[in-house]
């Protein structure tokens, strides 16, 4: 049995003769998959194709991914990255109306890191296309060692889930076999509760009658929801051994869970089962916290 987490953090560099790089890969809950990029001016056209290395490896997620990239052969020249500069500027204004000061020093707004730039080599397409498949590579290797890192931490993870499953179905367990759902008492107290609608006054409408005898039969005996209990802690186990992505899967089945604690306790006409259901209930959120930080 495995799952994996969706909290890690990854570190991937290379470099060549004339320039290196370096991916850093932050990963932390998401109810999807979903990746913000940050590249260096010029390598914006990356981010489809990184989006899709990611993509491959990872289903579920907030990732956050930066490339550093040195030229240790840089073009003549610099260039101001003024998308950049014009949110600082922004910045800038906006809190000096509203704590006070100056104008923005265009000086200190220069030394800005990523404001200012050396000026990239000119590359041939050839070179380009090279230097692309090669940060790509690298954030790549970035993406295994972020699996793993995730699958590190669900390896934490999954001793406490499946102390939660077991304790769910022991609960359940427990729940069957008290003294109160023995067929007797069940009939005991069945007979009590129409006997009591049988001496309601003479003039009740018979319809009515037969309708709240039904839902006393139904409230009586709470088998269904048993079973469904037990079934869903059949497919937790099933889900988690299955090796695939289970987050979503046993988010689904966490509600179900508390859905039939919810009726259990509704249903019931015995302290002791009233007591096992808040335990139920108590456990299935114990179970629903760890599940979401599962991919």
């Amino acid at each position: 049995m495995t799952i994996s987490s969706m909290t890690g953090f990854a570190r991937a560099s290379s470099s060549s003769d004339d320039s290196a790089w370096q991916w850093d890969v932050r990963s932390v809950n998401g109810k999807s998959f979903d990746v913000r990029f940050r590249l260096p001016a010029g390598f914006e056209h990356l981010e489809a194709q990184a989006r899709g290395v990611l993509g491959q490896i990872f289903k579920r997620g907030n990732l956050q991914a930066s490339l550093t990239y040195e030229d240790r052969q840089p073009g003549d020249g610099i260039v101001v990255n003024e998308a950049a500069l014009e949110q600082v500027v922004a910045v800038a204004e906006r809190l000096r109306k509203k704590i006070g000061g100056g104008p923005a020093n265009i000086e200190a707004l220069l030394n800005v890191r990523g404001i200012v730039e050396p000026a990239s080599r000119p590359l041939d397409e050839a070179a380009a296309q090279a230097r692309d498949a090669a940060c790509l590579a690298t954030l790549s290797q970035a993406a295994q060692v972020l699996k793993r890192s995730r699958d590190a931490e669900g390896k934490k993870i999954l001793p406490v889930v499946m102390a939660a499953v077991e304790r769910i179905e022991a609960l359940t367990q427990k729940a069957t076999v008290l003294p109160s759902r023995r067929p007797e008492m069940i009939k005991a107290k069945l007979k009590e509760q129409l006997d009591r609608l049988l001496d309601a006054p003479a003039g009740i409408d018979q319809a009515r009658l037969h309708q709240e005898a039904m839902m006393a039969a139904t409230r009586v005996d709470v088998q269904e929801e048993l079973d469904r209990l037990t079934a869903h802690v059949s497919s937790a186990r099933d889900i988690i051994g299955s090796g695939e992505p289970a987050g979503k899967r046993l988010d689904f089945l966490a509600q179900e869970f508390n859905r039939e604690a919810n009726t259990l306790c509704s249903k019931s006409n015995d302290i002791a089962l009233t007591h096992i259901g808040l335990d139920l209930k108590n456990v299935i959120d114990q179970l629903r916290e760890q599940i979401q930080n599962i991919e």
